[in-house]
């Protein structure tokens, strides 16, 4: 009988553990992933931003987490020898009519309790010469991280700690009992006093297994990726991103320079038809079926057509997509950027076409399931892992105990 059972060997499953070690020393935990490595999906395959939290919502757990979780990364990322580096980014309006939607962003920053500071075409060319803009916000705590590196220290702490890792091992059944939870997996019968879903693109699944009814349903988003040539890197000196429509629930292409050197621009959106669906050519019929009757995501569909049809041609175009990119640095030419890996966001979806905005939690029994933690969760992993394990010691009166 585990005390701790965390379903989802992904940088939230995995700070969640960490945050049970350190609270409870000794404590049984287990972690359950169904691949045979961790850290393989979202969190594998994510930009490796430590975001600010200028886009939330005031108040939300994403605005909160993402500004709490920019400073606890770091320190943590010290701490363990983990590279990182805090360089800043702006964001560019591009023309004119976006002032106000960037004067909005920054009135954001401001409620959001971030060092923000709104800086001129000429301060903009100082600090991005290659960069075209009619104004531009300053956000210095922006950052990037290798988070492979944080899932595997919180992977090792948790082993040194006395939990298990568990890989290769699918869950298939779950019965919830106010003793306790039994999950049935393809390895076996694992039992365990407290279930944690942190699955990511599953994460709706694992909830329904517990039968609990949560009214979404996970949409998986491919985000497809260029990288610019070595020799064009230098056109980039911090994170560089454009004003999101407000319309929209994504931020749009933009320039994100990686631990290794490395400097991505993108990503679109656009629907992948597995959820783990990393290429055009990846489909799993059941996965795409489940989409495709589900009425949220048509309602979500016809409201957004126009911006989604422009992700598509973006998709397919590569010359489309360059426009976008050439908005922000025009110089850059087809020859200067080349394919690269893409990822996939875990985006929950109401019934009545509404994306989550925020993370998603829900209770059940003896479990509590994180049902919409796309990004800034990497960022936000540690502060997400500490509300976790707050959230059982008020409920189940574990301050002091774990029976």
């Amino acid at each position: 009988m585990y005390d701790f059972a965390i379903v989802g060997g992904g940088i939230v499953g995995l700070s969640t553990g960490y945050a049970l070690t350190k609270r409870y020393p000794g404590a049984k935990i287990t972690i359950i992933e169904k691949e045979k490595k961790l850290a393989h999906h979202q969190t594998g395959h994510n930009s490796g931003v430590i975001h600010s939290g200028i886009y939330y919502n005031p108040g939300s757990y994403k605005a909160r987490f993402a500004r709490q979780g920019s400073t606890s990364m770091v320190e943590f990322c010290e701490e363990h020898g983990i590279q990182y580096e805090v360089c800043g980014k702006v964001i560019v309006a591009t023309q004119p009519k976006e002032l106000p939607l960037l004067d909005n962003l920054y009135d954001r920053g401001l409620q959001n309790r971030l060092d923000v500071k709104k800086i001129t075409p000429e301060e903009l060319r100082e600090i991005e010469p290659h960069v075209k803009g009619e104004g531009a916000i300053r956000v210095p705590s922006t950052g990037i991280a290798d988070y492979k590196g944080v899932s595997h220290t919180f992977a090792r702490i948790i082993e040194e700690g006395g939990g298990d890792l568990r890989l290769g091992t699918k869950v298939e059944n779950i019965s919830e009992e106010k003793e306790g939870v039994t999950l049935e997996t393809d390895q076996g019968t694992i039992k365990t006093k407290f279930l944690i879903n942190c699955s990511g693109l599953h994460s709706d699944r694992i909830a329904k297994l517990s039968g609990l009814n949560t009214g979404m349903k996970i949409v998986p988003f491919r985000g497809e990726y260029y990288e610019l040539i070595p020799e064009k890197r230098y056109l980039v000196k911090h994170l560089i991103y454009p004003v999101p429509n407000p319309d929209f629930p994504f931020l749009g292409v933009h320039f994100t320079r990686m631990v290794n050197g490395e400097v991505h621009a993108g990503p679109n959106a656009v629907l992948a038809f597995k959820r783990e669906g990393y290429t055009k050519t990846d489909i799993n019929v059941k996965d795409l079926m489940e989409v495709l009757t589900f009425p949220g995501f048509w309602k979500m569909a016809m409201a957004n057509m126009k911006e989604g049809m422009k992700e598509y041609v973006r998709s397919f175009s590569k010359t489309a997509f360059l426009r976008s990119l050439q908005q922000l640095i025009p110089e850059l030419t087809e020859k200067d950027i080349v394919p690269t890996h893409a990822g996939v966001r875990a985006q929950a979806l109401m019934h009545d076409g509404r994306m989550v905005d925020d993370f998603a939690i829900f209770s059940g029994e003896k479990s509590l399931h994180i049902c919409n933690a796309p990004s800034p969760a990497a960022t936000a992993s540690l502060e997400i892992g500490k509300e976790i394990v707050e959230h059982f010691a008020t409920r189940f009166q574990l301050k002091d105990k774990l029976a």
